[in-house]
Order: structure tokens, then C-alpha cells, then sequence
């Protein structure tokens, strides 16, 4: 990580409570399709009051083949659903957090991007996060993953402030790397926004464990809206996803759980919460210097 980015200024948060909304998805390779589903929960969410509406990473496309991807992805300027989730986002007066979008970028080798967008209530982009962390693992002998093959890396933190709460947006493979998140706690941050596409492996053994352990380690809430089930394809090997989108508080308790199905979990946040967790263990203070001993 080189350096930490963050809007500016730093303005009182304006609300103690505010609600969410988790869309769960289960995403194909046909963005267009993969689009009118989303607006359909992003409404939804809308309509059940929510301040800030989260959708999964990959919310664009999920697709194990680079020659599809390189086919229907658009870059940044040109993409249809961060076009339209934009203005819905305006329609609805609604924080919405783009899990992520697969996009395509000015990279030299022509990797993608993996990147997560903040959309404000007047439908500007108030911050962008591209995914640091590559997922590159072999789970099993059918199951690999070389994400850094068509993805760019990030490498910048990010923290948005609103006046909902100061955000620290991170995505998926990103929750394995707990320094990230110390970071951004210790820049204020009240809540994590973790959008995934976890494998089912991976996601039985450790999703519930390591999402609790951010946010009991640094005292915040963590909402991680996540993929679910067979990913239909056009092109290529189809994929699963894990799915059991959480919203966990920062004393560790599990709020919400969106199962295994396509589906919008709504869950209330106390931010009064945050403060009260760094009183009973202010760790975020206690860091110290040390030495590794030869």
C-alpha cells in the first residue's frame, strides 16, 4: 500500500442511526441483464428507507473468461451500470456503494480493474477504491484463481467521509490482509465496506470468522453485501460464489445474514456503538514497535 486517500475535510457526522440495505446477487456475464436485476433491489432498498444501499463485488459480471470480458467490459466513462446506478442513486436521494465493477483500464499489459465506487445522494461519484489484494490461490485441484492475470492492483486505502459515517471501503480478498484495516481505523473509520465474490470453499471455512475479526479488532461495523450460487455464462467455465451477505457489529455480534439466495437484507446501525466498543478496548491506541528476533 503506498499511501492512504481520503475526501476532504473531515465534517461532524450528522446521524447516530442510519439503515442499509445488502443486495445479493447472483451476477452472469451479460452485464445488461445483470443490470435491470440490480436496479430492481436498488429500488427496493430505496423504498424500505435505507440511507446507504450496498451492492457485491463483480456487481457488473462474474466470468472466468478474458476474451468475454474483453468483449462486453467498458472502461469508466463509457459503463452502462455505473451510468444508471448513478442515476438512480439521484432518484432515490440514497448513498449507494457500488460493490465493485469489472472495467476495463489504460493498463499496458490490458488488465481489467476491479474497482468499488461511493455514489453520493445527487448521483456524483464521491470516492473510488480499486481493489488492492489479488486473489491468486489454488483452493483445490479444480478450483484456481489468478486474479492478477487480467487484474490490475490498486494501491491506495481509501476513507470517505459522509454524513452518514466515515466509510473505509475495501473489497473481497482484501479481508485477509488485516494491516489494511488497522489503517483505516485508525483513521476513524466507523464502518467497512467489504463487497466479495467468496468462494464456497474458502467462504464455509472463514468468511463468518475473518469478517467478525475486522470488526472486533478495530471496533466498527462491517457490511459485506457478497455474490451467491451459479453464476450463469455465455462464455467460459461457470462459476459459484459463497454468498451470506453479513452486516456485523463492532462488539462482533452478527446482525444480518442474507443466506444463499438473490435478495436485499436491510439491517439498522448504531453508530453510538463504534465509540462505545474503543472505550471498552481502546486497542486502536495501544499499537506498539517491536522487533523480530533474530
Amino acid at each position: 500500500m503506498s499511501g492512504l486517500m481520503q475526501t476532504a475535510g473531515s465534517t461532524p457526522f450528522s446521524v447516530a442511526e442510519m439503515r442499509a440495505a445488502l443486495i445479493q446477487l447472483t451476477s452472469s456475464d451479460d452485464p445488461v441483464a445483470n443490470l435491470a436485476v440490480t436496479r430492481e433491489f436498488v429500488a427496493q432498498a430505496a423504498t424500505e428507507g435505507a440511507d446507504l444501499i450496498l451492492t457485491p463485488e463483480v456487481t457488473n459480471c462474474v466470468s472466468t473468461s478474458r476474451s468475454r470480458q474483453a468483449e462486453i467490459l467498458r472502461h469508466e466513462r463509457e459503463d452502462g451500470t455505473l451510468a444508471a446506478l448513478r442515476e438512480d442513486s439521484a432518484r432515490m436521494k440514497a448513498w449507494l456503494l457500488i460493490g465493485s465493477l469489472a472495467l476495463k483500464s489504460d493498463d499496458p499489459n490490458g488488465r481489467f480493474v476491479n474497482r468499488s465506487f461511493l455514489i453520493a445522494p445527487d448521483g456524483s461519484i464521491a470516492e473510488r477504491y480499486d481493489k488492492i489484494h489479488m486473489f491468486d490461490v489454488a483452493i483445490s485441484e479444480s478450483e484456481t484463481y489468478r486474479e492478477s492475470s487480467g487484474y490490475r492492483p490498486g494501491n491506495r486505502a481509501v476513507v470517505a467521509d459522509t454524513p452518514l459515517a466515515r466509510i473505509g471501503m475495501t473489497v473481497c480478498y482484501d479481508l485477509r490482509f488485516p494491516a489494511l484495516y488497522r489503517v483505516l481505523a485508525q483513521e476513524g473509520v466507523q464502518i467497512f465496506t467489504i463487497p466479495s465474490a467468496f468462494s464456497p470453499v474458502t467462504g464455509a471455512a472463514h468468511w463468518e470468522t475473518l469478517l467478525c475479526a475486522r470488526a472486533i479488532e478495530n471496533g466498527a461495523f462491517v457490511l459485506a453485501p457478497a455474490q451467491c450460487g451459479e453464476h450463469p455464462a455465455l462464455s467460459g467455465k461457470t462459476r459459484r460464489t459463497y454468498g451470506h451477505s453479513l452486516a456485523v457489529a463492532p462488539w462482533g455480534e452478527i446482525l444480518a445474514d442474507g443466506g444463499q439466495s438473490p435478495g436485499l437484507t436491510m439491517v439498522d446501525l448504531d453508530l453510538g456503538k463504534v465509540e462505545l466498543a474503543h472505550r471498552r478496548i481502546p486497542s486502536l491506541s495501544h499499537d506498539r514497535d517491536f522487533a523480530l528476533s533474530p
